[in-house]
Formats: structure tokens, C-alpha cells, sequence
């Protein structure tokens, strides 16, 4: 497992969002993760819910070696083969329905570009009833919950101008072009969030 790596806040939120999850996807869903990063997050929900299948996904060479290497170590028949999709990009998503699409952690560490082929994508890929789930922090009504957030806001531009932490009501609006409707705001650990759409 020479290829895999590990990041420290996944074994600190994984948990929060597997339960998030367990109650809102329909038995037997066919979940596509945007972003999966390390590969860890694939491994440690697919395990959790056996029903499931996850479809894990980046844009990085060195991300899909470590999934790889994390879904090779598992064992767990239901993660499938990870793809490379560049989430700015809807010509590299794939043709295969998904019953749920779950995104941790990118929007705030990408420009904005690839929350717009995010939302645009979701919309495209989603049947009626099917669920985008957005892990990560937000700004709303114009300010930050936590001091910490603006902190890290900061620290996000200075490393790269165009990241930063989004406006909620932006991705919601974003959204809703797409057909999707924001249903759930859901609080997380260290002023996070997850925020909950439904095609329709």
C-alpha cells in the first residue's frame, strides 16, 4: 500500500458525515464521490454501508494511485475502480447513473470554476429524487460563524488567489439553475457544514 496516503482531518470528519449519510441515502444506492482525495473517505463509508456502492473519483494522478491502493487493501467489493474526473470539466464525467453524488472538502480548495462544473454535472447526472451532498465551510449572510473560518479563508488566498470559502447562498443559487433544490442545512464539527440538494 506504498501508493496510499492519509490526511488528518478524514479520520476527524469521517464519521460525522458517514451518519449524515446513513440515514439520507435510498437502499442500494449508487453514490459517486467527486474529489475523493486519499481514498479514504471511499473505504471508510463503503465499509460502513454494504449496500452501497461507491464510485471514488479525482483529478490528481498521485489521489487515484492512493485510492487505488486504499480500495486494493480493503477488499470491499462494492467500492468500484476510481476515474479520473476533473470536476471543472463535464466531458470527463462519466455516462452511469448515480443515486447520490458527494463532494468533501473541494469547493473551498479549488476556483470557482469547479463548483460550477460540480453543480453543473450533478444536475446533468441525477435523476429525479437523487441527492448532492456538499461537506466543507461556508460563509452566510455576507459573514463567518467562526473566527477560525475567516482565519482559514485567509490562509486559502494567500496560498492560491482563487480558492477561498464560498458564500452559501451562491452554491444554493448555482443550484437552483440546475434543477437542484437546497432541502438541508446540516451543522457539522468545526464550523462545518453539509448542505443537502434534490434533483427534481
Amino acid at each position: 500500500m506504498t501508493a496510499a496516503y492519509s490526511w488528518p482531518a478524514t479520520a476527524r470528519n469521517q464519521g460525522p458525515i458517514l451518519e449524515v449519510l446513513r440515514v439520507r441515502l435510498p437502499p442500494g444506492a449508487h453514490v459517486l464521490e467527486i474529489a475523493s482525495g486519499a481514498g479514504e473517505h471511499a473505504v471508510h463509508m463503503a465499509a460502513a454501508l454494504p449496500g452501497a456502492t461507491w464510485r471514488p473519483t479525482d483529478r490528481d494522478a498521485a489521489a487515484l494511485a492512493s485510492i487505488a491502493a486504499w480500495r486494493e487493501a480493503a477488499g470491499l467489493a462494492n467500492i468500484l475502480e476510481p476515474l479520473l474526473i476533473d470536476a471543472s470539466d463535464p466531458a470527463t464525467w462519466p455516462d452511469e447513473p448515480a443515486d447520490a453524488i458527494v463532494c468533501i472538502n473541494m469547493i473551498h480548495i479549488a476556483p470557482w470554476e469547479a463548483t460550477l462544473g460540480l453543480i453543473k454535472g450533478a444536475g446533468a447526472l441525477l435523476a429525479s429524487g437523487g441527492q448532492l451532498f456538499l461537506y466543507g465551510p461556508y460563509r452566510e449572510d455576507g459573514h463567518f460563524e467562526a473566527a477560525s473560518n475567516a482565519a482559514f479563508d485567509l490562509d486559502l488566498k494567500r496560498r492560491n488567489p482563487v480558492w477561498g470559502i464560498r458564500d452559501r447562498e451562491a452554491v444554493v443559487d448555482l443550484a437552483a439553475g440546475q434543477g437542484l433544490a437546497f432541502k438541508e442545512r446540516i451543522k457539522m464539527p468545526a464550523n462545518n457544514l453539509i448542505l443537502v440538494f434534490e434533483r427534481q
